[in-house]
């Protein structure tokens, strides 16, 4: 259920992190705005960067917010790792850069790409929205 709604997030144009932690914002207690504004920069792989996806960086966040009690490191690492680790058997990669190909990454602007039809078919980004959601949703439940 969390999958189809951050999906439909990144389908409304929010980008890859903001998506994910916005299908938890009634679980996590903060409002649109505040989810916008704390995962803003981890889209495209940290500000376009490409490096590690920012739906990964929101289902981190879901999960240390909603699983952890913020204090037992050696606790939150290894539910993290699991999650990453199933997130990588799906896609191969949790670096943006490695689930992305080809015009796409030679884009190096810091300008994000209109939100078209064309920009959905060339991006695998929705369906990672929803396996992340999915995957925090598992170790959350």
């Amino acid at each position: 259920m969390k999958g189809e709604i951050a999906k439909s997030y990144f389908l409304q144009g929010f980008n890859c992190c903001q998506a994910v932690v916005m299908a938890f914002k009634d679980e996590l207690g903060l409002s649109e705005d505040e989810i916008k504004k704390l995962t803003i920069g981890f889209g495209g792989g940290l500000a376009r960067q490409r490096l590690t996806c920012g739906a990964v960086s929101g289902m981190t966040m879901v999960l240390g917010a909603l699983k952890t009690d913020g204090q037992d490191k050696a606790q939150a690492y290894a539910l993290i790792k699991a999650a990453c680790e199933e997130f990588k058997a799906e896609t191969g990669s949790l670096i943006c850069a490695e689930m992305l190909s080809g015009e796409i990454l030679k884009d190096k602007s810091t300008v994000p790409e209109d939100r078209t039809p064309e920009y959905y078919k060339k991006r695998p980004c929705a369906d990672i929205c929803y396996l992340a959601a999915e995957i925090a949703e598992k170790y959350i439940n």
